[in-house]
């Protein structure tokens, strides 16, 4: 339940600067590989989203990190490890993009019209 009572106008905002958050190509995708509490290196990561860029990468995890969905680990050792992570925050968007599947695949239910 929400300490907050929407408006169409507050849940329209919320939504906007939610999706602002996950928006980017492959944001979503880094983070269904970090769900379930799941610790990854930077190598990991590259080796699980063949498609993206070292740099896309790079970007897409500062900016989750920054919006607070993902925890970057250092360790202090030569060579250097980094490892990233969910944040509790990130990690309770897991059952919300589990109903967004859901929903995405009623469409094709004949029971709803799809």
């Amino acid at each position: 339940m929400s300490k907050f009572e929407y408006t169409p106008v507050t849940a329209a905002e919320g939504v906007e600067h939610t999706l602002k958050i996950l928006e980017g190509r492959w944001k979503l995708v880094i983070l269904f590989h970090l769900f379930g509490g799941k610790i990854l290196r930077f190598s990991d990561l590259e080796r699980a989203i063949p498609a993206i860029s070292q740099k896309m990468l790079t970007q897409q995890l500062r900016q989750l990190e920054a919006d607070g969905v993902v925890r970057r680990i250092v360790h202090p050792q030569v060579p250097p490890k980094v490892e990233y992570c969910l944040t509790d925050w990130g990690q309770a968007l897991c059952p919300a993009l589990d109903a967004l599947l859901t929903w995405a695949e009623s469409r094709d239910d004949p029971m709803n019209g799809g």
